[in-house]
């Protein structure tokens, strides 16, 4: 009998490596043939080890209309030579061009899931461009599943979306998280110990972690801000600032005194891009996630397994991984002084951090393990696979 054949989709391969990484073998597990396509990326070698067949198209994330249309040119001829059964996209990107490139091509399935909207943050005829961007792909999708429920709302009540063609799969998230790897064991006890000990963090001192793209609307300024009012520690203990991920100047470019404090400030470590986040995150004694857009962020469910509490921004996904002042504290958008009040609070009460660690965990364990989020999907495939 003929696999189904299955085309996922994203702009550029880290997507598909680090946000969707053990979906592809579990659906070849369940009797799928698995195609992938992205941009050219160092973390193809990662993706093909789950043994897809990955195909490179020059997608970008930025507004290019010429290389956009060759783009489609090429995804066109590709889908006409695999003929899946499915296509299903994520990232904004790679939504726009492989939803009407498969809609072009009649392709019975298309999926598209939307884990944040750039729209939010954007203005004036970039704002514009983006609204009609995100209705192209949704009018080509046979289906639409937003990854948190407040992006659901938002998508209706904002960009005016038909309800029928919107779902969440699952509670949310689009990949779960694996809660048996993101869980803390001695070994990853010593990596975080030392790491510590490499930059002179003592017993007593504070970390303020925080993972993801070192951009403006992440909320970095805010964070920055905040970092910069804390009160100095009893006894001499230091507070350190740990940001790991990448800087993105050309994309999304930070103020100029703030790109130059975290790069001279030597209570700051920049950690840069890690592919195993785990000791990292354990290095620390608070996450903060002060994004001013998400889909459901993974980082935060991470450091919930993780046992570091956190404090993240009231949007969408935060808001539903973190119970306010249960398992964690959730702050107003760009407002730094409640980020400032929000770490205060738990570098001064450490009982209080151990009770939101132990609480985020649980709730993570009971509602977004990753077999739980993995076969919510299957059955959606199923399901329309049979419409």
């Amino acid at each position: 009998m003929e696999k189904t054949r299955l085309l996922r989709i994203t702009t550029v391969p880290i997507s598909l490596h680090l946000l969707l990484k053990g979906q592809f073998s579990f659906m070849r597990e369940q009797g799928f043939e698995v195609y992938t396509m992205s941009a050219a990326g160092k973390e193809i070698p990662e993706v093909l080890k789950e043994g897809v067949k990955h195909i490179e198209v020059p997608l970008t994330r930025k507004i290019t209309p010429i290389q956009d249309l060759l783009c489609l040119w090429k995804m066109m001829r590709i889908i006409r030579s695999i003929r899946p059964y499915i296509v299903h996209t994520h990232t904004p990107k790679a939504g726009l061009i492989g939803m009407l490139a498969a809609w072009l091509c009649r392709v019975p399935v298309r999926m598209h899931t939307v884990a944040g909207l750039p729209l939010v943050e954007a203005t004036g005829l970039k704002r514009s461009i983006l609204v009609v961007t995100e209705k192209i792909t949704y009018f080509c999708a046979t289906g639409v599943y937003p990854n948190s429920v407040g992006l659901k709302d938002y998508m209706t009540q904002s960009l005016g979306v038909n309800n029928d063609k919107l779902k969440i799969i699952g509670k949310g998230s689009s990949n779960g998280i694996d809660t048996g790897r993101f869980k803390r064991s001695e070994d990853i006890e010593q990596q975080a110990s030392e790491l510590r000990r490499r930059y002179g963090i003592k017993q007593g001192d504070v970390v303020f972690s925080f993972v993801g793209r070192i951009v403006r609307d992440k909320g970095i300024g805010e964070l920055v801000h905040a970092f910069k009012k804390l009160p100095e520690l009893p006894g001499g203990a230091k507070v350190y600032l740990l940001l790991i991920g990448p800087f993105e100047q050309e994309l999304d470019p930070l103020h100029e005194d703030d790109y130059k404090f975290l790069h001279n400030n030597k209570s700051v470590i920049l950690a840069g891009f890690q592919s195993d986040v785990r000791p990292w995150i354990m290095a620390s004694d608070v996450f903060v996630f002060p994004s001013y857009r998400e889909g459901f962020p993974n980082v935060v469910m991470q450091s919930c397994c993780l046992n570091v509490p956190c404090i993240v921004s009231n949007i969408n996904g935060c808001n539903e991984i973190i119970q306010h002042e249960q398992t964690g504290i959730i702050v107003p958008v760009k407002n730094a002084e409640a980020v400032y009040r929000a770490m205060v609070t738990l570098m001064e009460n450490i009982s209080l951090r151990q009770s939101y660690s132990k609480a985020a965990r649980d709730y993570i364990v009971a509602n977004f393990d990753q077999q739980f989020v993995w076969n919510e999907l299957l059955n959606e495939y199923k399901a329309r696979l049979t419409i």
